[in-house]
């Protein structure tokens, strides 16, 4: 399965049965899933089947489904409640015209209510039996439509994670070069330092000044960073190219990159190298945004 966004839209129509309808049906990003139904009321308790074949087909985001459906055929007609509207136009001839009192119109009684009724022959257990099975394989094929466009989406989002994360290793490669030469430097500076200790009258201990070399070395090594930022990078790549939903593991995995970046930035020492690690930490976040509406 390729990368699947968990945004998108699909619309189906469909007949059978003796009757006719419409699917419209949305999704978003969310962490878990999620699926709300609006339906017909004569199809109450339908939606029960509906949210277990969702989530069959998808892992995660928020889903809204709209079903429409009319029976062929199936006009409302109105009913008229005759004994009522007699009784009405009786009373209407006896006192319209006197005192004031307007002659009634036909419309006007069948504006009250009990005298016209509309309505539409109820469903049936059978007709609604047959039209959930109808309806049921046509959501299969509502589901596969909204999948295409949410994989049309994911692979979209994969071309630039995949630049992100090319971009990511470049930073770490440079971090790596900056890492070098400021060792260098740095040890520059403390043989300088210590030259300058040497000619005092308290003279530093060998063993002290061996201290402070380890302590400088430990605070200033960021190998380890470097590295475990290199195999984040390799393990994401695998994640995009994977064939399962990924999402929650690269979000996971985010918050290792940004671990790194914010323990470099800590290191650092140095204001290249700082520059490297603020960029480093502004590209991690646009990646976990993207990453935010992966399935």
């Amino acid at each position: 399965m390729p990368l699947s966004s968990m945004t998108g839209f699909a619309r189906r129509a469909g007949e059978g049965s003796g009757f006719r309808w419409n699917w419209e049906i949305k999704s978003v990003n969310n962490k878990g899933l999620e699926v709300r139904c609006k339906l017909p009321t004569f199809l109450d308790g339908f939606d029960l089947q509906i949210k277990r074949m969702v989530g069959g087909a998808l892992a995660r985001g928020s889903v809204f489904i709209n079903l429409t459906v009319t029976r062929d055929g199936d006009e409302a007609v109105f009913e008229i409640n005759e004994e009522r509207l007699k009784a009405l136009i009786d009373v209407a001839a006896q006192y319209g015209g006197h005192g004031g009192v307007a002659q009634a119109s036909i419309d006007g009684l069948l504006a009250i209510k009990g005298v016209a009724d509309l309505s539409v022959r109820e469903t049936s257990d059978d007709e609604r039996e047959a039209l959930e099975q109808v309806l049921a394989k046509d959501l299969l094929e509502l589901l596969k439509a909204l999948k295409a466009t949410r994989e049309d989406e994911g692979g979209r989002m994969g071309e630039v994670l995949g630049a992100q994360l090319a971009e990511i290793q470049s930073l770490s490669e440079r971090a790596r070069a900056t890492a070098g030469d400021r060792v260098e430097a740095m040890q520059a500076r403390f043989l300088t330092q210590l030259a300058k200790l040497q000619n005092t009258d308290k003279p530093v201990s060998e063993d002290r000044l061996a201290q402070e070399v380890a302590m400088m070395a430990v605070k200033a090594d960021i190998q380890e960073e470097l590295d475990r930022l290199d195999s984040h990078v390799v393990e994401a790549k695998k994640l995009l190219k994977s064939d399962k939903p990924v999402g929650r593991r690269l979000d996971f995995l985010c918050q290792e990159f940004n671990r790194e970046a914010n323990t470099l930035c800590s290191k650092s020492g140095d204001s290249s190298l700082t520059n490297i690690g603020l960029d480093l930490k502004a590209l991690i976040d646009q990646f976990r945004e993207q990453i935010q509406n992966i399935e």
